[in-house]
């Protein structure tokens, strides 16, 4: 088995699962927080046969812990955002490549070849740091455009909304990415008609604004943007694949990332799909890290849908969770 190829080859359930057991294997023997957390845990991984069985990582152990397998170095680091004096996540990723693959076979399983678009982003305080997993993502996106007006603006509105009226008036495949504080900026100070072009969040007030529900946000932008629908992208420093929403925060993930939810009083429960929960994650182009990570994040699963997302869990709900790993 090449685990390398075969993440990205994974055509039904019975795939998914025989891959998942296999890399879960392969990390348990090699990446030394995850084993160190599965022996705190006095599991036997030959005794795990069911993805729902992997002990998932807490993530917020990227915060401390410097997660890769052994054998490897990081040719790539991402950091996450965070306010002055807060720790950080840091994923140490082996291989870009990896990285890159799952992000273009994603982003072309849902919208198709990046170079039929132009590819705009807003994403201030993102640009104004280091080692970003969002930028590197949009920024390669972009590469991958054939449109020179395709690029970052940073505080440029005006700018921005004369380049998004230029592109649709000579019938270009628009995509507008940008952070929830940003978008909301544009929307209420300058009410552009971005009718017809594809505006996507990715999350984000970063103590900007006050923090809103997406579908709050959602509203705000529809009103004000003139648009019939909002897409969102799901993504975090500590994973390696995107999830994407295009109509009412419905997210899809592509075939080597899936959504487990845990109860959020028992971290080792997996509910049933129609009870809302602490969102898991099985990310396999997490291949040199760890694919099995517990987030922060609330939702369920919709049934022949996808998943969504309804906020965060709270700080002792997030004790509790690494209290397995203290």
């Amino acid at each position: 088995m090449n685990l390398h190829n075969d993440i990205f080859l994974i055509g039904n359930e019975k795939e998914f699962t025989e891959i998942a057991l296999a890399v879960f294997n392969m990390q348990a023997d090699n990446v030394p927080v995850y084993k160190q957390f599965i022996n705190h845990l006095h599991i036997n991984p030959s005794r795990v046969k069911s993805i729902k069985d992997i002990p998932f990582l807490p993530i917020e152990l990227f915060k401390s812990h410097k997660i890769i397998h052994k054998d490897y170095t990081a040719n790539l680091i991402f950091e996450s955002s965070g306010t002055t004096g807060m720790n950080t996540s840091r994923h140490y990723v082996a291989s870009s490549e990896i990285y890159k693959t799952s992000l273009i076979n994603g982003f072309i399983r849902f919208y198709g070849s990046p170079d039929q678009y132009a590819i705009l982003a807003l994403l201030p305080s993102y640009l104004e740091r280091n080692n970003s997993s969002l930028v590197y993502m949009v920024k390669y996106l972009i590469e991958k455009t054939s449109c020179n007006y395709s690029g970052f603006y940073l505080n440029e509105y005006e700018k921005l909304i004369a380049t998004l009226y230029q592109l649709r008036n000579e019938k270009k495949k628009i995509i507008l990415i940008g952070v929830s504080f940003a978008l909301l900026e544009l929307a209420e100070k300058y009410h552009p008609d971005l009718s017809g072009i594809i505006v996507m969040e990715t999350g984000g007030m970063k103590g900007k604004r006050p923090e809103i529900t997406r579908d709050e946000l959602h509203q705000v932008l529809k009103k004000n943007l003139n648009l019939e629908t909002v897409h969102s992208e799901y993504g975090m420093t500590e994973i390696l694949s995107q999830a994407y929403s295009k109509e009412k925060g419905i997210y899809q993930s592509p075939p080597w990332m899936k959504i487990l939810i845990r109860d959020p009083y028992d971290p080792r429960k997996i509910l049933d799909k129609d009870a809302s929960g602490g969102i898991n994650v099985i990310d396999l182009a997490n291949l040199y890290s760890c694919s099995f990570l517990a987030t922060s994040d609330l939702g369920k699963i919709i049934p022949r849908k996808g998943f969504e997302i309804s906020g965060r869990l709270s700080s002792s709900d997030i004790r509790g969770c690494n209290l397995l790993f203290a």
